[in-house]
C-alpha cells in the first residue's frame, strides 16, 4: 500500500511566518523548512498575540522536528530553519541549501554561523579548520534558464525591466567573484548526522524519491534576497511539491516546472501583497495571478495550499480574486493552511 501523508505544521495563516511541512511515507519522516519568525509590525494584531502565535508555532515545529528522520532547509531565512537549536538536528539526514554558491551575502553569513555550530556539536571541529580551497567555477547568465520569462511583452515596462536585468547581472557577477574568492563549506557525514547540499539532486529512500530543483530565485529575476529550491516528493504515483519562497510564482518558468511535474498536492507560497508599492508592483502581481491560474488549470493538484507571504494582510483574497474564482469553477481547493484545518486565517480575525 502506497502511503504519503503530510502535516501543515505552521504557516503564516496561523499567525507567525513559516511554511513548515511534515511529510511521512513508509520510508521517510521528512520535515521541510522547520523555522519560524514573528509577524511584521504592521500585521493587524497586538504584539502579545504575535508572541503567543510565535511560541505556539515554535513548539509545534520542535515536536515534528524531533519526529523527523530527514530535514530540508531550503535557505537561511529564520522562518525556514532554527539556527540555534542544534541539538534537534542530531540523528538526522539534512538536505540543505548549498552555502557556497547561489547565495547572497546575508544568507552566506548565517549559513557559516549555522554550520560552525553544527560541526562543532557533531564533529568536534571548528568550521574554519575544515573550509576547502577550490578551483574557480564558471556560471552562466541565470536569465538563459528563463526563456518563458524572457519572452514576455510587458508593454511600457519592458525598457525598465531590461535596465533592472542589466543591474541584476552586474550584481550576479559580483556574487560569482565572492563565491570564487571564498573557501567552501564541506558536506560532512558521520554516525550522528549527515549533511547533503540538496540542489539539483535526487535521493531514493525505500520507495520514496526526494528530488530538489536547481537553485531558483527567491521572487523576481535577480532577487537580491537570494536563491531557494523546491522539494518534490514522490511515493508510488503520489507526488507532493513544496515551493519554499518563489513568491507566487512570479517567474513563468517556475510555474512551467510545476505544471510539468503535475503534483497531486501543491504547497505553494504566495506573493507579498502586503508589500505592494514597496518591493512588489502591480505588473508582477498580475504575473503571479496568471501563473497561479495556469497551475490550477493545467495540473491535477488538489488541494493547493496557498500560504506563506500571502495571508499577511486582510485583502489578500480580494487581490487574488481571479485565482479563487478559477479554482471554484474547476472544483478545486485553493486554501490557506489554517483553512485546511477548518480555521480562518488569523489576519482575517485579528484586530
Amino acid at each position: 500500500m502506497i502511503v504519503l501523508r503530510f502535516r501543515l505544521v505552521w504557516f503564516d495563516s496561523m499567525g507567525a511566518k513559516s511554511s513548515c511541512t511534515y511529510v511521512s511515507t513508509r520510508s521517510v519522516k521528512l520535515i521541510i523548512d522547520p523555522g519560524i519568525a514573528i509577524m511584521h509590525g504592521t500585521f493587524p494584531a497586538s504584539y502579545e498575540m504575535k508572541v503567543e502565535w510565535l511560541n505556539k508555532g515554535y513548539l509545534e515545529i520542535v515536536k515534528y522536528l524531533r519526529k523527523a528522520s530527514h530535514v530540508v532547509i531550503s535557505h537561511y531565512h529564520y522562518d525556514h530553519y532554527l539556527p540555534d537549536d542544534i541539538e534537534l538536528y542530531g540523528g538526522k539526514v539534512l538536505f540543505v541549501k548549498n552555502p557556497n554558491i547561489y547565495i547572497n551575502d546575508n544568507q552566506r553569513e548565517r549559513a557559516l554561523r549555522f554550520f560552525d555550530k553544527l560541526y562543532k556539536r557533531y564533529f568536534e571541529t571548528a568550521l574554519e579548520d575544515i573550509l576547502l580551497e577550490h578551483e574557480e567555477l564558471t556560471f552562466t547568465n541565470p536569465l538563459d534558464e528563463l526563456p518563458h520569462s524572457m519572452s514576455l511583452d510587458l508593454g511600457n515596462y519592458n525598457e525598465r525591466r531590461w535596465e533592472l536585468f542589466e543591474k541584476g547581472l552586474k550584481w550576479f557577477k559580483n556574487r560569482v567573484n565572492k563565491w570564487n574568492g571564498s573557501k567552501f563549506v564541506p558536506e560532512l557525514r558521520g554516525e550522528s548526522i549527515e549533511v547533503f547540499f540538496a540542489e539539483n539532486r535526487t535521493f531514493k529512500i525505500g520507495n520514496t524519491e526526494i528530488r530538489f530543483t536547481k537553485p531558483i530565485f527567491h521572487g523576481i529575476e535577480f532577487s537580491r534576497v537570494g536563491w531557494v529550491f523546491m522539494t518534490i516528493i514522490t511515493e508510488g504515483k503520489k507526488k507532493l511539491i513544496h515551493t519554499s519562497d518563489i513568491n507566487g510564482p512570479i517567474i513563468e518558468d517556475y510555474a512551467d516546472l510545476i505544471i510539468r511535474e503535475d503534483p497531486d498536492i501543491l504547497i505553494l507560497d504566495g506573493p507579498m501583497t502586503y508589500m505592494l508599492g514597496y518591493t512588489m508592483n502591480l505588473i508582477n502581481l498580475r504575473r503571479v495571478i496568471k501563473n497561479i491560474i495556469r497551475i490550477i488549470e493545467n495540473t491535477k493538484a488538489n488541494p493547493i495550499i496557498l500560504d506563506h507571504h500571502l495571508p499577511r494582510e486582510k485583502k489578500f483574497k480580494e487581490r487574488l480574486s481571479d485565482v479563487y474564482k478559477t479554482a471554484e469553477s474547476l472544483g478545486k481547493d485553493v486554501i490557506t493552511a489554517a483553512e485546511y484545518y477548518g480555521r480562518e486565517p488569523v489576519v482575517l480575525t485579528a484586530f
